[in-house]
């Protein structure tokens, strides 16, 4: 979902672009004509090669979360990308080095997982600042791959990334493993449904900002969807 902050000097162009593209994934349904709004604003949703998956992991680290996926895809030999948040590496900065030692990359997701919305452009940046240093301090990786909490954006964000040059990377499927009602079976369903060649997919290693072991269930989704991407023939990749 995108968003425009009306108090940026953004413009008028780019108010319109991302108030298109917020309709486009409010209203899934209608992404598909709003792919050529997407470009203007720096925003992406497949892989850079568009080819193979990009398998994604949000709202981490997590204390029992994170090793669970880091075990599962050590033994399935699949390397995934972690959108980190600053207050969770404050609270677990070693899984945040041990994400990297595997050989895992990393996105800055936040420091605090806030609505954008809801924020000044000011609280924006001085948000975005935090993580980035506290993630750079503990995994020896300054990230430049961008994803902000629940996919929503505003000008002020979009600016700073592209200031930045980073990537904006948002996701064409997702498992909505954070919901209480979610289970494996619609978990590993939702993901991979029409998944094909350049696929970001969605995941959450971490509960806190969802339902309370959702983890788990994502965890247990976690192999099959690895299974049905091998059986399309398709190969994880970076994003």
């Amino acid at each position: 979902m995108y968003a425009h902050d009306h108090r940026s000097p953004a413009g008028p162009l780019a108010g319109a672009l991302a108030g298109a593209a917020a309709l486009a994934y409010l209203l899934p349904g209608l992404a598909g004509t709003c792919a050529a709004l997407r470009a203007p604003l720096g925003i992406e949703d497949h892989t850079a090669s568009g080819r193979g998956f990009a398998l994604t992991f949000d709202d981490g680290p997590h204390a029992q979360g994170t090793p669970a996926m880091l075990e599962i895809l050590a033994r399935s030999g699949v390397q995934a990308t972690f959108f980190l948040v600053g207050e969770q590496v404050r609270r677990n900065p070693a899984l945040a080095r041990e994400i990297v030692d595997a050989g895992h990359g990393i996105g800055l997701h936040c420091d605090r997982h806030r609505n954008l919305l809801r924020l000044a452009p000011w609280q924006v940046a001085e948000d975005i600042a935090r993580a980035h240093e506290v993630i750079g301090t503990s995994t020896g990786i300054a990230p430049t791959l961008y994803r902000p909490p629940y996919g929503v954006l505003n000008a002020a964000a979009l600016r700073l990334a592209r200031g930045r040059g980073w990537r904006t990377l948002l996701w064409s499927h997702w498992g909505r493993d954070w919901q209480a009602q979610a289970t494996a079976d619609s978990i590993a369903r939702l993901v991979t449904d029409g998944a094909g060649d350049g696929a970001v997919l969605l995941l959450h290693d971490a509960d806190d900002y969802s339902a309370e072991g959702s983890w788990r269930r994502t965890a247990e989704a976690l192999p099959r969807v690895l299974a049905t991407l091998g059986e399309r023939g398709l190969h994880a990749t970076a994003p």
